[in-house]
């Protein structure tokens, strides 16, 4: 299987999905956007990864490839083909699929636990909970046709699932921690104290086993690879 990485920025790589490519024998391309490297050919693609970012999906001005990068998504997704968005990922997925991109009431950075109220396919390997890494300001209603699968106290949409082979999630299970520690280093502007961002200390010391989000997410690779 060809996985393929679409990356925003060059501290927000596939991180462990890299790791579950080499275990399963697969193989990993790709794109910094960022850097203006070309989308790949519809036909080199068997799963797609739409990483994280910074930005907002609107910037257009400023990130002119967001708008490539958004017909070439819907391009994906007609194909039949699975795709994973990981917080801007999921932003972009959910409004290529018709939802609305807005400001949440909060931010959230840190380490917070969502609750997985749907554990159905391609779920079934996610916990009821789940401490895991949020980096956003944003968030985004649910797409046409699309289900809720979990929530935490400081967003209500943390993942989606659309027709069994696109999904979404909020937060981050990919990172380990030297991305934590590169991601804090370079947006440590966006540690503003509030009543879900966490300091910079708190990063480091309130850190999960992170075992068990590695586990949900190599469950939730396993099932879009064999088809939702």
């Amino acid at each position: 299987m060809h996985v393929h990485s679409l990356e925003h920025q060059s501290y927000e790589g596939p991180g462990k999905i890299a790791d579950w490519v080499w275990a399963r024998g697969h193989a990993l391309a790709r794109t910094a956007l960022y850097a203006g490297e070309a989308l790949p050919p519809l036909d080199a693609v068997d799963l797609l990864v739409v990483m994280g970012g910074s930005m907002n999906i609107y910037q257009h001005r400023d990130h002119p490839w967001l708008v490539a990068e958004k017909r070439f998504l819907g391009e994906v997704i007609a194909a039949g083909k699975p795709v994973l968005g990981i917080c801007l990922g999921a932003q972009l997925i959910a409004e290529v699929l018709g939802g609305k991109v807005f400001q949440n009431a909060e931010k959230e950075i840190g380490w917070w636990p969502v609750r997985v109220h749907d554990r159905r396919a391609p779920f079934a390997a996610f916990p009821e909970e789940l401490t895991v890494m949020h980096w956003h300001g944003d968030t985004f209603t649910l797409p046409p046709g699309a289900r809720g699968v979990a929530a935490s106290a400081g967003c209500a949409q943390q993942a989606f699932v659309h027709g069994g082979r696109v999904v979404g999630l909020q937060f981050h299970l990919e990172q380990g921690p030297v991305d934590i520690s590169e991601l804090a280093a370079a947006c440590e502007a966006e540690l503003v104290p509030a009543r879900y961002v966490q300091t910079r200390a708190q990063l480091r010391e309130r850190q999960p086993d992170l075992a068990a989000g590695a586990a949900a997410l190599f469950g939730l690779l396993d099932a879009l690879a064999a088809g939702g």
